[in-house]
């Protein structure tokens, strides 16, 4: 009797344990409501209900995780095992449907053309199904095959991806350009101390090359022949009665043969022509270069001193091609020089050369940068910082809202009720943190700045299951 017993009760566990794999592996959960309901055991069990709907797929005949959309032989042979719509697994109670639906146009509802992979396989079906991972398929409607390139995604995905978006503003669009540069004088503050008549110097000031000499400094004394006729001459022209003046008579004459307008007035008022004349400096600066020698013979023309004035100096910066389009003359610049860390000097771009240097493909911009206190020094290295792009406002969008594939640059464009639309663009000048869109994209529109690549790859998705031929698209 205990035997008896025992018997009963393992094959009540063993046939629960297979009623339960029947209604896990075939989504029924009538068979696990039948053996939790308390039939008797011994009972005659009902026999399986035949399975009713439409064939949507077929599966492996063993149970693997391989499906196909129509009849196929597994590799042994045996043909794969048709699973109809109330075969499917699913929890959920199965809704009736008809032999021979209405068509979607009486019903008001969309047309379903056909389901495609939610992994971007090539694989389509025409009744909804999962794949190997459960994931539903994506029904496409009629009319979105012709409209592939918009993507669109619920409400719940759009926050569980990220997407996130803004709006194309009009603003001034500015990058900083790093480049190297030198410092070097400013040439038009630079004065060649020469002779115009030949002429003896003597007592040459202790100025040598690379010290500092201000206006009206004397320089050396000279004794022309030349110059002394003329001078006579302006002196016997002033004693007769003539009027002085730099600008008639022997002072112009004076003045041509380059005698500095401090000695003609001197000699104006003595009346009389010194020995010597005192040659002073034209400006403030440095002597670059020192050729006077007392007693020497300095013919008209002769080099005897150059001076740079100091107070303003060019920067020569090297920009790349690439680079130099979006600078402008006037463009704010900074400028660093490595001997004195920490200063940083601001100037503006007084010239953009007009020509390449063939070997560098670099094109030279001229920065100009006060120096009154004379720390810049000809012949430094320089770091430059240039302001470049348009100093008017443009369209322009977040730089993390374009998406540059090499063969073309594109945005995506909000449409509302989470469809986007990828569009094509004309970049122009790529600032810091904005880039500005030529052509494209209008002011007020909602573009999309995060997860736009999530959006790029959907998008391309669709343009390739939309490219395939109709039977591959729609089996």
């Amino acid at each position: 009797m205990k035997t008896s017993k025992l018997l009963l009760l393992v094959s009540s566990l063993a046939i629960a344990g297979g009623g339960g794999y029947v209604a896990g592996t075939r989504g029924l959960a009538t068979h696990l409501n039948q053996l939790l309901s308390g039939q008797a055991l011994g009972e005659t069990m009902p026999p399986a209900a035949t399975p009713t709907g439409k064939v949507i797929y077929y599966r492996h005949p063993d149970g693997m995780p391989e499906y196909s959309a129509t009849p196929k032989q597994a590799a042994d042979g045996r043909a794969f095992v048709a699973v109809r719509q109330s075969e499917d697994v699913s929890f959920e109670p199965v809704k009736a449907v008809a032999e021979n639906p209405e068509p979607a146009a009486a019903t008001g509802e969309r047309k379903i053309l056909y389901y495609r992979n939610p992994m971007g396989l090539p694989d389509t079906s025409r009744v909804p199904k999962k794949d190997s991972m459960g994931m539903d398929y994506i029904p496409v409607y009629e009319g979105d095959e012709a409209d592939s390139g918009v993507v669109k995604v619920s409400l719940g995905k759009l926050q569980r991806t990220g997407v996130k978006t803004a709006t194309a503003e009009r603003a001034v669009v500015s990058r900083k350009v790093r480049v190297p540069g030198t410092i070097a004088f400013d040439e038009r503050g630079i004065r060649i101390v020469s002779m115009r008549a030949d002429a003896f110097i003597e007592d040459v000031a202790d100025v040598t090359t690379g010290d500092r000499v201000g206006k009206g400094d004397r320089l050396f004394h000279f004794y022309s022949r030349e110059i002394a006729k003329a001078g006579a001459e302006y002196a016997t022209e002033l004693r007769g009665g003539g009027r002085p003046g730099l600008d008639v008579g022997g002072a112009l004459q004076l003045r041509n043969l380059g005698v500095p307008e401090e000695a003609i007035q001197a000699i104006g008022k003595d009346r009389a022509v010194p020995r010597s004349i005192a040659y002073l400096s034209p400006s403030d600066g440095v002597a670059l270069e020192r050729s006077a020698t007392a007693g020497m013979m300095a013919e008209a023309g002769d080099v005897l001193f150059r001076i740079a004035d100091t107070s303003k100096v060019w920067v020569i910066a090297d920009v790349p091609e690439y680079d130099a389009a979006a600078i402008r003359k006037g463009a704010r610049a900074a400028v660093r020089v490595r001997n004195l860390p920490g200063k940083v000097f601001e100037g503006t771009v007084d010239l953009i050369y007009p020509e390449l240097q063939a070997e560098t493909r670099t094109a030279k911009v001229r920065i100009e940068l006060p120096n009154e206190d004379g720390l810049l020094l000809a012949n430094m290295y320089a770091e430059v910082e240039v302001a470049s792009g348009e100093p008017s406002p443009v369209v322009a969008v977040p730089n993390s809202a374009v998406i540059d594939t090499g063969d073309r640059q594109l945005v995506f464009v909000d449409k509302g009720e989470g469809r986007f639309e990828p569009r094509d663009v004309v970049l122009g000048v790529r600032g810091e943190d904005r880039t500005e869109i030529a052509k494209g994209i209008e002011a007020g529109e909602r573009i999309v700045v995060a997860a736009n690549f999530l959006l790029d790859a959907e998008s391309n998705l669709n343009a390739a299951l939309n490219a395939l031929t109709t039977s591959e698209a729609q089996p």
